[in-house]
This record gives C-alpha cells, sequence and structure tokens, in this order.
C-alpha cells in the first residue's frame, strides 16, 4: 500500500494518467497539423505513441505525485509554429490549445459507454475504466485555467483576440506579460495548495469536476 493505495490502484491510477497525457498532446498535434502547421508532425508527435509524448522531468513529476499523493505530471509540449496556423496566431493556438482538454472529455465519454450500458464488468475493469474517466476528466479541467503554460492561458488569448474592445485587449496583454513568470507561479499555487488548510484548486475545480463526472459516469 502507498498512501492507502493498493497496487492494482495505483496501477489503474498510472495506466489512467498515460492514456490521458497521450490523448491529449496526440490531439494538439494532430489539430495543429488540420490547421496547416506540420510542425509536430515532422517531429514525430501525431501519433498515439505514448513514448514520442513522455518528457522526463515530467514523467518523475508524474511518479512522484502517485506514491506521494500530490504533484503534476506532465507530457513533452507539442511544438507548433504560430505562423503557419491558418486562424492565425492567436485564435489558432487557442483552437491548438483546446484540442487538448476537449480530447481528455471524449476519451472520458468513451471509456463510459460500457458503465453507461450497465455492462456486468470485473471490479479491476471498472475500476480501470472510472480512474480513466477521473483522471482525463481532472487533466482537461486542470488544464482549462488561464494561466501559462496551461491551455486554458491560449484560449482564453484566442477568444480574447475576436473581442473588439480595450478591456479584452488589456487582459491579453497581462497575459502576455505574465507568460514567462508563468511556470514559477504554477509551481507557487501547487506547493502553496497543499500547505492550506484549504484547497484553491479543489475550490475552483471541484464543483465542475463532480458536475461532468456525474454527466460522463452517470453517478
Amino acid at each position: 500500500m502507498f498512501l492507502g493505495r493498493s497496487f492494482l490502484e495505483i496501477v489503474a491510477f498510472l495506466l489512467s494518467l498515460l492514456i490521458a497525457i497521450d490523448v491529449h498532446e496526440f490531439a494538439h498535434a494532430w489539430m495543429a497539423n488540420e490547421l496547416g502547421d506540420p510542425t509536430a508532425r515532422y517531429y514525430g508527435r501525431l501519433s498515439l505513441n505514448p513514448l514520442v509524448h513522455l518528457d522526463p522531468m515530467g514523467t518523475v513529476m508524474m511518479l512522484f505525485s502517485i506514491f506521494y499523493g500530490f504533484g503534476i505530471g506532465w507530457g513533452k509540449p507539442v511544438p507548433v509554429n504560430p505562423m503557419y496556423l491558418r486562424k492565425g496566431p492567436r485564435v489558432g493556438m487557442g483552437m491548438v490549445a483546446a484540442a487538448g482538454p476537449l480530447s481528455n472529455l471524449v476519451l472520458a465519454a468513451i471509456v463510459a459507454i460500457p458503465i453507461r450500458l450497465g455492462l456486468p464488468l470485473p471490479a479491476f475493469l471498472m475500476g480501470l475504466l472510472l480512474t480513466v474517466i477521473s483522471v482525463n476528466i481532472g487533466i482537461a479541467l486542470f488544464n482549462l485555467l488561464p494561466l501559462p503554460p496551461l491551455d486554458g492561458a491560449s484560449i482564453l488569448r484566442g477568444i480574447l483576440s475576436t473581442i473588439r474592445a480595450a478591456w479584452a485587449y488589456q487582459v491579453s496583454e497581462a497575459l502576455d506579460r505574465i507568460q514567462a513568470q508563468g511556470p514559477i507561479i504554477f509551481i507557487l499555487l501547487i506547493m502553496v495548495d497543499q500547505v492550506l488548510p484549504i484547497s484553491i484548486l479543489g475550490l475552483i475545480l471541484g464543483l465542475p469536476y463532480r458536475l461532468l463526472y456525474r454527466l460522463i459516469a452517470g453517478f
């Protein structure tokens, strides 16, 4: 047992993370290619082979989060040249970014089909499917946070670029200014969230997570 988790639960969680990150990064590469940027395809990232999407440090952090109960893992960032994107750099990058979280939600919905149909499933398979659903919803929602380098920041920039108003430009400029500091802010947020008596991320993501889980899994 590791922090109250059985070996099978750890295996299920690890497999779910690998699948979720693989699909997430593939979706980024696929959308970029569809919008006219072949960079990811040239680098061999237009693939569902998880090995091409694993980031060494991200994988270590993934294992850390599994065995110690907190942390975050990530895949290797997909190379994208915004100037090749047919929809323009900002809208195009927003669409590429949105493809990742959307793919996780679609995968969760597909995996939930046997459960929604009420098929008799072995206990481990049922647990694995529920873990895949849970992890994919969690990764999708977490990545939608509008904080660089998460996908939500690029999505928000893309949306703001279509709004002809001073406030939209100002918010977009503010996102650009914190772009370089984004990873530091991101890490600090994770660390602070672990020491506070109330989880900030839990407060932000808890309700949408529960709603999506009920909608997709059915309970």
